[in-house]
């Protein structure tokens, strides 16, 4: 396979491409005016989850996210010589269907903390939280009608509509499997790959899919981007797995081996568990069969990890499917800067500190 990726050996951009700068006015403008209610308390609470507000509804400049998904619907509809506007209603959907997630998943992790605030479920209790996320969901569907009386065709409508229902309901049995992979050392790396298409690559894939569609008649290049967002989806998964245990946690807000401690079967796991023999494996196999995970045991699981060389193997699945996430819009004729656009995108995914 051709190595499409830059060389790794010089230092790697890791701060936002300037694309993401490009759209971000026109996305936050769309979500903000999706979840502008002001009588409802639940949609203070939702403006919270998006880092808008505090716990008491006052306006704060709190960390937000990257908005990855939008930036993706917008960016291929443009490549593709869309105007990109056209996407912004399916593209202000799927951030929004992202944070539902967020929410979601931040009870079923027990997570307390996420951009160095605490969850949704921590100040407010799971059932608001709960019920939060679910009214998420349903704004996001909603957000769709923003479309109506554009010069977008009924069929290209009801397209995307489907389109955005199957990658919810494909992010959702992901979750699934996700926690029910929890605990379990008998995983192995065509379940745990078959998990992340779902759970995190439906949401990657989807926004270049969708924006693809937005902004040509072409089949054949929907179809190329729908592909090279497939491949996406496993690098920005494999890049967030091998962060969730080598991470520092002033860059991402959870400490080293948050992932060893929660005993989650994130892909360095998946691959220390099927390589490891002898006196390695009955270790992890000591350690996920305890209740709790000491510091002790998460630093002789980074051991077992660094003589199996499991993070190079983890950095080295990544940047494969970087190239073929590139190599997929070979064949597409883009305008040389949406080209380098999204080449610098796709980098930046690969070699991310948060």
């Amino acid at each position: 396979m051709t190595n499409v990726v830059p060389d790794q050996s010089t230092t790697p951009p890791t701060s936002l491409p300037a694309v993401f700068q490009r759209y971000q006015e026109s996305i936050d403008s769309a979500l903000r005016d999706r979840l502008s209610d002001s009588t409802s308390f639940l949609y203070s609470i939702l403006r919270y989850a998006m880092g808008w507000s505090d716990e008491s509804g006052a306006p704060v400049s709190a960390p937000q996210g990257k908005a990855l998904r939008p930036t993706l619907c917008l960016l291929t509809c443009e490549a593709v010589c869309g105007e990109y506007k056209r996407a912004l209603p399916p593209a202000t959907s799927l951030e929004l269907i992202h944070n539902f997630s967020l929410i979601h998943d931040d009870i079923q992790d027990r997570d307390e903390y996420r951009r160095h605030r605490p969850t949704v479920w921590k100040v407010w209790g799971e059932p608001i939280a709960l019920t939060a996320g679910n009214v998420m969901r349903i704004v996001a569907d909603t957000s769709i009608e923003g479309q109506r009386g554009d010069s977008v065709s009924a069929v290209d409508m009801v397209t995307v509509n489907r389109v955005l229902t199957e990658a919810s309901l494909e992010m959702i049995e992901g979750q699934y499997l996700d926690v029910a992979f929890e605990g379990r050392s008998d995983i192995g790396m065509k379940s745990y790959l078959d998990m992340i298409s779902r759970k995190t690559g439906a949401l990657i894939r989807t926004p270049m899919h969708v924006g693809a569609i937005m902004g040509t008649d072409d089949s054949e290049v929907i179809e190329s981007f729908r592909e090279c967002g497939r491949s996406l989806g496993y690098v920005f998964q494999i890049r967030d797995d091998v962060l969730g245990i080598w991470s520092q946690e002033k860059t991402t807000g959870k400490p080293v081996g948050a992932d060893i401690r929660r005993k989650k079967n994130s892909l360095p796991i998946v691959h220390a568990m099927s390589q490891a023999d002898g006196t390695k494996k009955r270790i992890l196999d000591g350690i996920y069969a305890q209740e709790t995970v000491e510091d002790t045991d998460v630093d002789a699981v980074l051991d077992i990890m660094d003589t199996l060389g499991t993070e190079a193997y983890a950095n080295s699945l990544a940047a494969e499917h970087c190239d073929r996430a590139l190599e997929r819009l070979a064949g597409v004729e883009l305008p040389s800067g949406a080209r380098a656009d999204i080449e610098e995108l796709v980098t930046f995914l690969l070699v991310r500190e948060h």
